[in-house]
């Protein structure tokens, strides 16, 4: 009977992130140029340490007579974080390096882009890894925008307040 308990709660009761991720992704004016931008934040209290981000792209490029799925990585700024206590901006400096460089608001939909997000992090509450995943396809995507600012400083100055709406 308690092994037969422990298998049936270690199968619903798996640790999850808790993250929220931004409705929409950017392509924002950035550095002189523009970058891929997409927001995070733990909506519960969880303390996630050693969080880390992959973007892989995919494109779908017709090559001849056939389609085909081209799926790319996407290098970020900051791809590994020490602590997530309040938001992340990820973000994708489009340089020439970049898959998305040269392509304009069309070319996301011509090619059904989808960019895909995959999220690691240590969960101190579960002690656990846990991990999250989202994608965002080019109706998702949203050009020459920027985010505004979600946190801030509390009336009596003690403490931040993160506005997950935002």
């Amino acid at each position: 009977f308690a092994v037969l308990t422990g298998l049936i709660y270690g199968r619903f009761a798996k640790p999850k992130a808790y993250l929220l991720f931004s409705k929409n992704a950017l392509i924002a004016p950035y550095k002189g140029g523009q970058a891929l931008m997409f927001r995070m934040a733990p909506y519960k209290n969880n303390h996630l340490t050693e969080a880390e981000v992959l973007i892989n792209i995919s494109f779908r490029i017709h090559d001849y007579d056939k389609v085909v799925n081209k799926f790319l990585p996407l290098q970020t700024e900051i791809p590994k974080i020490t602590a997530l206590s309040l938001n992340w901006t990820v973000v994708h400096h489009i340089t020439e390096e970049s898959p998305l460089y040269g392509m304009c608001e069309a070319d996301y939909e011509i090619n059904a882009t989808e960019i895909m997000v995959f999220v690691k992090a240590f969960d101190e509450h579960f002690s656990d890894t846990v991990q999250q995943r989202t994608s965002y396809t080019f109706e998702d995507i949203v050009h020459g925008a920027k985010f505004v600012q979600m946190f801030k400083q509390s009336d009596d100055k003690q403490s931040t307040i993160l506005e997950l709406d935002k």
